[in-house]
């Protein structure tokens, strides 16, 4: 019996003391690896960043290039009837998703559903001018029928698709 409190006199004092240590050292390799973790996440905020912004810039760009008064001017050709200049200006906004499409990883969920809005809503005016005009007409004339129809809705979506993508933008400042 007397062996035996001499071993608990012996081992308790080493485990506690054991104990402390773990717990010392449990502390101490917690408190590096969140100062790694705060490291890392600073690295990658200096690399994802700049690639951030630059993907919301070619939003910015994709949104002004199919806006209809960038749109139509630069797809418009004086030798277009209206069903071959509609089928241009459809492809031309086509073109400019794919194109932009990747982007949306480095958007929020939000930014990037109301872009596409933005290009549905399009496509829909695009098509429903076209639809209005005699497809054998000159292409003038369902330019004129895009920008009454484009001007004539209370909400530009365009334009609410490039203040969400920029209010975002200026949440990184």
């Amino acid at each position: 019996m007397e062996s035996f409190i001499q071993f608990l006199n012996t081992v308790l004092p080493a485990t506690i003391v054991l104990f402390g240590m773990y717990l010392i050292v449990k502390s101490f390799l917690e408190k590096d690896f969140q100062k790694k973790l705060v490291e890392v996440k600073m690295k990658s905020s200096e690399i994802i960043l700049p690639i951030r912004l630059q993907a919301y810039e070619r939003i910015c760009l994709l949104l002004e290039r199919i806006s209809p008064a960038n749109l139509v001017p630069r797809v418009n050709d004086q030798s277009f009837n209206a069903a071959v200049f509609n089928q241009r200006l459809l492809a031309e906004v086509r073109d400019e998703y794919n194109h932009n499409l990747s982007q949306q990883v480095y958007m929020s969920d939000a930014a990037w559903e109301v872009t596409k809005s933005a290009i549905n809503d399009l496509n829909s005016i695009l098509n429903a001018s076209a639809q209005t005009v005699d497809p054998e007409a000159k292409g003038i004339e369902l330019a004129k029928n895009i920008f009454q129809r484009y001007s004539s809705l209370e909400v530009d979506p365009i334009q609410v698709a490039l203040l969400t993508v920029k209010a975002e933008i200026r949440q990184f400042y």
